[in-house]
C-alpha cells in the first residue's frame, strides 16, 4: 500500500484536476495522484517533466530510451512499467527495451549506446570527459543539457515514486526487466 494515499479529483481544487490524467492514458494515475497530495508540487512537476518531454531535443524514440535507462539503473518498476508501454508505442522493439533493463545494449546501434550510456552516466554521476565527449559529438550543447535533464529528471521522480512506495495501477502487471 502507497505510503501516502491517492487523492481524487474530489480532493483537488478544480484548477488541479486534470493533472490527475495522462495525457497518453486518459486516466489518473498512481503517480499523479500521490502527487496531488500537494496540487502546487504535482503542477510543478507535470509542467517540468512535460517540459522535459518535449524539449529535450530528442525524438520520441531516443527520449524514451533515456528514460527507460533511468528506470533501469535506478530498478523503479513503476517508472520502467509505465515507459515500457510508451516506448512501445513509438516504436521501440521487446528486444531494445530487454537489453536496456538487462544491461545488454547490442540490440542498440552505436549512437543509441552512446545516448543510453550517457544516460546512465547522468544518473550514477559518472559523467566524465570521455563521456562528455562521446554525447557531444552527436549532440549539440541544448540537447545535451535536454538529455542529462531527462535523465535525472526522471530518475528524481523515481526517487518520489519509491518513497511513496507506489504500486502499478489496478489490473496492470509488471513487464518485468526483460518484457519479451
Amino acid at each position: 500500500m502507497a505510503r501516502v494515499p491517492y487523492v481524487d479529483a474530489s480532493d483537488v481544487p478544480e484548477e488541479y484536476e486534470e493533472l490527475l490524467e495522462s495525457s497518453l492514458q486518459g486516466k489518473p494515475l498512481h503517480v499523479y495522484r500521490s502527487l496531488g497530495n500537494n496540487p502546487e508540487v504535482l503542477a510543478g512537476l507535470r509542467s517540468f517533466l512535460g517540459s522535459l518531454w518535449t524539449d529535450s531535443g530528442l525524438s520520441d524514440r531516443d527520449r524514451e530510451l533515456v528514460i527507460l535507462a533511468a528506470a533501469s539503473e535506478t530498478r523503479n518498476r513503476y517508472e520502467w512499467h509505465q515507459h515500457v508501454n510508451i516506448a512501445r508505442g513509438v516504436g521501440i522493439g521487446d528486444d531494445v527495451i530487454a537489453g536496456i533493463g538487462t544491461d545488454d545494449l547490442t540490440d542498440l546501434d552505436a549512437g543509441e549506446t552512446t545516448l543510453v550510456e550517457y544516460a546512465v552516466a547522468v544518473v550514477r554521476r559518472e559523467v566524465d570527459a570521455i563521456a562528455h565527449g562521446e554525447v557531444a559529438a552527436a549532440y549539440d550543447d541544448e540537447t545535451v543539457v535536454g538529455i542529462a535533464a531527462l535523465a535525472q529528471g526522471y530518475a528524481g521522480l523515481g526517487g518520489m515514486i519509491e518513497a511513496f512506495d507506489l504500486e502499478l495501477e489496478p489490473g496492470d502487471e509488471f513487464h518485468g526487466w526483460d518484457p519479451r
